[in-house]
């Protein structure tokens, strides 16, 4: 299956065909869609899901099931921790959860982020979300890396109502195809 977007080779997250990839600025309509449609997260502006697009693609994926965006990841690199990567958001389409599209977007962005020598994943997660804490304790276990875990923001760190995240610190990484201890 061919990537979205560069060309280099993917892989399907289903067997109905969903395609991962890198998105273009043309996806950012979708991801916005995904992320209104998806009550577990905070909705952003549709323009800065296209500038995410445009700025952050090397660190991002969308499934793809045609032309429809039915899932995204977010993240960026820590300008002051530079070979950490922060996943932002990451969501899938109710009609497409259950069947791996999350995990293969992930393995996605962290494989193209370990190519280019991140060796440490960051995402924050409130306390309650048993689903995303599932996600990425899997993906440090097939990654055979240590999650630690450690209170980031509270709610005085807020101006509106918003549960306490916690900071999940996965690593570290190795590159896709490295030996993996067991």
């Amino acid at each position: 299956m061919e990537r979205l977007g560069d060309g280099t080779r993917g892989r399907s997250a289903d067997a109905r065909g969903v395609l991962i990839g890198a998105p273009a600025v043309s996806d950012g309509a979708g991801m916005w869609r995904v992320a209104r449609d998806c009550a577990e997260l905070d909705l952003n502006s549709s323009y800065s899901y296209a500038l995410w697009c445009r700025d952050f693609a090397d660190t991002s994926a969308v499934a793809r099931m045609g032309e429809t965006v039915v899932g995204f990841v977010i993240g960026y690199v820590r300008p002051r921790a530079a070979g950490t990567l922060m996943i932002w958001q990451i969501a899938v389409d109710a009609a497409h959860r259950g069947l791996g599209v999350a995990s293969a977007l992930l393995d996605d962005v962290v494989r193209r982020a370990a190519d280019a020598g991140v060796t440490h994943l960051e995402t924050t997660i409130a306390a309650d979300n048993q689903a995303s804490i599932a996600l990425f304790t899997a993906l440090a276990a097939r990654r055979n890396a240590a999650v630690d875990r450690s209170p980031l923001f509270r709610p005085e760190h807020f101006a509106d109502a918003h549960d306490d995240e916690d900071l999940f610190r996965i690593g570290p990484l190795t590159p896709a195809g490295a030996a993996v201890p067991d």
